[in-house]
């Protein structure tokens, strides 16, 4: 057995309730200090929490937060600067960089005919571009100049190759405006079958409940007037596909319905077709664009797919 370990046996009988027991009030103070867990390092804990306190003067008062920032601002204030080892006196020292010419290599130099030469030097930036164009250099230039500078026998470019490094303009297209049509004014002359009434157009109307829609569709039944029922775009599912149908077998005067941009499956579909066999009146029928549970499922299998790909090129 090594020393340490014949040092250590000496204190395996020691009762410690009878030493702590013997101290002073000062020395059990002094121990509890001594067996905080303090870890200056630890930087998710509190900074009056990595070490212990030491303080023992009373405080003085309550804190004054604003007292305090005045009082380091004004020692700040009254500490004298260091002076700088070198002051600062603006002078400019060293000698500016220019950059050196490069002198073109004889293998690299052209020589052509005078008359080319002058003919070059006197082209415009429009006719240089379209001389580039033409030998192949597209790189000097956008796919428009290029394509115009090929197809058409005139020079036709007046931005000049420097003009490469600016996007092609396009005309904006401006949004499709928001349809005005009164949804509250229309189901009420649907269900007076006001005879001026002869189209009601729906489109891109996003907002419209599912029951504003039925009861819609319900008005639709005895109408005589109506030769035009458009609702695409409306967001309307099966519930309605199912209102459209019993509004077919009941209508006699629509002659076209279009309900296309929907989400409508193939149950709401057949629904409508089957009630079109019953309906002498109707001639034109739009279902197309439909964003069913298979639609979304088969746009769903091609991301993934295209993701899978993007991931393998990786």
């Amino acid at each position: 057995m090594s020393s340490y370990l014949k040092e250590l046996e000496k204190y395996r009988d020691i009762d410690e309730d009878e030493i702590l027991r013997t101290l002073s009030p000062e020395e059990l103070e002094q121990l509890d200090c001594e067996l905080q867990e303090m870890d200056p390092e630890n930087m998710l804990l509190p900074a009056g929490l990595r070490q212990r306190d030491q303080t023992k003067k009373s405080p003085t008062g309550p804190l004054d937060r604003e007292a305090l920032l005045q009082y380091l601002e004004q020692q700040a204030l009254e500490v004298k600067e260091r002076e700088d080892l070198v002051p600062f006196t603006g002078e400019k020292k060293g000698k500016p960089y220019i950059e050196p010419k490069r002198e073109i290599p004889a293998e690299e130099q052209i020589t052509l005919e005078p008359e080319l030469e002058q003919a070059l030097a006197n082209a415009t930036d429009a006719e240089m571009c379209d001389i580039a164009a033409i030998l192949g250099m597209y790189t000097l230039m956008s796919n428009k100049q290029y394509y115009d500078a090929i197809c058409s026998g005139e020079i036709c470019n007046t931005e000049g190759i420097s003009s490469v490094v600016q996007p092609d303009k396009y005309k904006p297209v401006p949004d499709e405006p928001p349809n005005p049509t009164n949804i509250e004014e229309i189901l009420k002359s649907v269900h007076n079958n006001d005879k001026e009434l002869e189209e009601v157009n729906l489109n891109n109307i996003q907002d419209i409940t599912v029951p504003t829609l039925i009861e819609l569709c319900e008005a639709m039944k005895t109408n005589t007037h109506v030769r035009i029922f458009s609702l695409v775009a409306t967001r309307s599912g099966d519930p309605i596909a199912h209102a459209v149908a019993d509004m077919l077998r009941e209508n006699r005067s629509l002659q076209s319905l279009n309900i296309e941009s929907n989400f409508i499956s193939s149950t709401g579909l057949m629904a409508v077709l089957k009630a079109v066999q019953e309906n002498a009146t109707l001639t034109e029928l739009r279902v197309d664009n439909q964003q069913g549970p298979r639609a979304r499922a088969a746009q769903a299998m091609t991301r993934n797919n295209e993701l899978r790909r993007q991931q393998k090129k990786r």
